[in-house]
């Protein structure tokens, strides 16, 4: 390896500047792919403690790593080549992709990828710093800053079954019950057929030991009624 450590360094802060391709070397190269690797598994993990345990997305950020890879590649490629990023403009251009993204958080992830792969590409490492930690203080403070950022977001829903006799005479006990111990939740629709009413509660947060105690107080109320809780999540409960 003919280039001097102090010479990589000052490619990977500075970026190419006016270099040509073949006088940044072969190490820097290798470097930065790498970086742009850990950069994207970085990603990957930002969307899996962020965004995975209320997602009903397709599980995109299995394909970080080798989009951040392939992204970098392809801009290091054609920054170089005039000719060569109008005809890969042009092949590009052709392609189609018909898998559907479900959520839209889905879409600000894969830009993050891509920001952090243009970042790589131009070998600019302090810009990739500060997009990324940009990118973890932004999602810090959309799950631990106030409720008015965050939205209604919904973690499950807690479906009560109950006679309609029983729910006549005691559907003020229930809700009132279902008020204490969920208090971040929300009646969402009350329906009724010739035998049950079916009550819809939403809840936003739930300990895993409250699960078997709400189902043993609503028995205590009436032996009658049945409940059962469906998550959001993919994840663990």
């Amino acid at each position: 390896m003919d280039i001097s450590f102090q010479k990589i360094i000052s490619i990977l802060l500075k970026g190419f500047g006016s270099q040509k391709m073949e006088d940044i070397g072969f190490l820097p190269f290798l470097l930065i792919m790498l970086l742009s690797l850990l950069s994207a598994m970085l990603v990957s993990y930002l969307y899996l403690k962020f965004y995975k345990n209320r997602a009903t997305g397709s599980q995109i950020h299995r394909a970080f790593p080798l989009l951040g890879v392939a992204i970098t590649a392809i801009f290091i490629c054609i920054q170089f080549s005039l000719p060569l990023s109008l005809g890969l403009l042009g092949a590009l251009s052709i392609v189609r992709f018909r898998t559907p993204i479900k959520e839209p958080e889905e879409i600000g992830f894969i830009m993050v990828v891509v920001a952090t792969s243009i970042c790589c590409a131009v070998f600019n490492i302090l810009f990739l710093g500060i997009v990324l930690l940009v990118t973890y203080i932004g999602l810090l403070i959309l799950q631990r800053g106030p409720r008015f950022l965050k939205g209604r977001i919904n973690d499950g829903m807690l479906i009560i079954t109950v006679p309609v006799d029983d729910y006549t005479a005691k559907a003020g006990n229930i809700f009132n019950y279902l008020k204490q111990s969920l208090p971040l939740g929300k009646i969402e629709s009350v329906t009724e057929n010739q035998d049950n009413t079916v009550i819809s509660y939403s809840f936003n947060t739930i300990e895993d030991d409250m699960i078997l105690k709400i189902k043993q107080e609503l028995l205590s109320i009436s032996n009658q009624i049945s409940s059962n809780f469906f998550f959001n999540r993919i994840g663990d409960i």
